[in-house]
């Protein structure tokens, strides 16, 4: 440990003393016991679960609760007994629940009527009060989304993120982790996000600590795209311009840039970068928008209201296997059905995830109040506060060029919680700062802005 500290003062004089323009991202270590959930991701499990939650005939939001075998209340209670049978696997381990509310009358639903969110968390074991979030919809819809009677299998929208996270929780609550992982599986996402605007809005109200929340929705890998050149990749939608930004936030902004670095953004990145390192084979298509083009996932809700969200979808859609009647028209089948759902893509989106997740929920969270002292002059004095975990080693500077998508440079520079960049104008480059624990965990990177 002394030899380490030596190391790190004298590193840290050297960094002081010369720019450090040439220290590119170093390939780093992938972390044992990730390698062995991202292993454990099954697709045969994961097959299993779709299509269970295809045999309820429909999940739509307003179809029966009360019957054991077809409708929403069917899907919602096998889904609560599965995650209690996951948790009886780990000594209790989840605490299983089911959030109800009473939806009132709303544009897509006609009637005041009660929606379930089913919930299993994880306890942090070292910081639980930090929060970490994964969903899927369990609710489906055929061409209309009032229709409770038609068949509305929903194999890719949502059985899939729905068994993605199911699968994860199997494989997670196998583990501990210094903070809390939420799996969920929510409903009323085709009547308007309504089951995710509820959790949503009640972490606010009691100032719940969600660091990142993940939505998958319809994570499929439809097999009329199998051929398609993205397909060994899944996109990851982040805002730039959060959704909740004020007009304070808004200022400093436009002062020094930064529509390229919310929190969500670095949140994709830091899932983009996990890909690389656990799934080089299957990778993040990073989009620059907050979901698909004039649509929506149950990640706004949480943008909303200031906390980092992001989606993960498919590259390709296909329309005629989504939000359609169960039909077939001139010889060609229409329906979100699971012969067109790729369970082995479906697997490798939630390996994505289960790598991402562990890592958060591992490292530290992200450094808070990171400021550039804001002062004429050729050098970059950055600032921030010392986080409160025991265990961190010291934060990392990242930096980029101001065209740059990713962060390009680092420098690790002890458990210090200021710095000056010599010779590095902070009107050529965006700075960043990430905390670092003693096993080498690292939170998402903080943009810092001007103080």
């Amino acid at each position: 440990m002394k030899i380490h500290q030596i190391a790190v003062i004298f590193l840290f004089s050297i960094v002081l003393a010369f720019p450090v323009f040439a220290q590119k991202q170093k390939k780093e270590k992938p972390n044992s016991e990730i390698v062995k959930i991202f292993r454990e991701i099954s697709a045969q499990n994961i097959e299993n679960t779709i299509r269970k939650l295809v045999s309820f005939g429909t999940r739509n939001t307003l179809s029966a609760q009360d019957n054991p075998t077809r409708g929403i209340g069917a899907a919602r209670d096998w889904i609560f007994d599965e995650f209690q049978r996951i948790s009886r696997g780990c000594n209790n381990c989840l605490t299983v629940e089911k959030q109800t509310f009473l939806q009132p009358k709303a544009n897509r639903v006609p009637e005041p009527t009660n929606l379930t969110n089913v919930v299993a968390t994880l306890r942090g074991t070292q910081n639980p009060e930090r929060v970490y979030v994964v969903s899927g919809h369990y609710d489906s819809m055929c061409s209309s989304p009032t229709d409770a009677t038609c068949d509305a299998p929903g194999a890719n929208d949502d059985a899939s993120g729905t068994a993605a996270v199911i699968e994860m929780a199997r494989v997670m609550s196998k583990r501990k982790f210094d903070a809390t992982i939420v799996f969920m599986t929510v409903a009323g996402e085709e009547q308007g996000l309504l089951g995710a605007a509820y959790f949503a809005e009640q972490a606010k109200q009691k100032k719940l600590d969600i660091e990142a929340m993940f939505t998958n929705d319809i994570i499929g890998g439809v097999t009329t795209f199998k051929n398609s050149p993205n397909r060994n990749s899944v996109r990851v939608f982040s805002e730039g311009v959060p959704s909740s930004e004020t007009e304070q936030e808004a200022a400093t902004r436009r002062s020094v840039g930064g529509e390229n670095d919310s929190a969500s953004r670095q949140l994709a990145r830091f899932i983009k970068e996990m890909a690389e390192m656990y799934s080089p084979k299957f990778r993040v298509m990073m989009i620059y928008r907050r979901d698909r083009y004039g649509r929506g996932g149950d990640h706004i809700p949480f943008v909303e209201r200031g906390f980092s969200a992001v989606r993960f979808t498919e590259p390709n859609e296909d329309y005629d296997h989504q939000h359609q009647n169960v039909r077939v028209e001139n010889g060609k089948q229409y329906g979100d059905l699971p012969e067109f759902v790729d369970f082995e893509y479906v697997a490798n989106v939630a390996r994505v995830n289960a790598a991402s997740l562990p890592a958060l929920a591992l490292a530290p969270a992200r450094p808070k109040n990171v400021v550039i002292v804001n002062r004429l002059g050729n050098d970059t004095e950055l600032k921030w506060e010392a986080n409160v975990e025991t265990d961190v080693a010291g934060y990392e500077i990242v930096w980029r060029d101001t065209t740059g998508a990713v962060w390009t440079n680092s420098q690790f520079i002890g458990d210090v919680t200021n710095f000056v960049m010599k010779g590095m104008s902070k009107d050529n480059y965006f700075f960043g700062v990430r905390a670092v624990d003693k096993a080498g965990n690292k939170s998402p990177v903080t943009l810092i802005v001007h103080h």
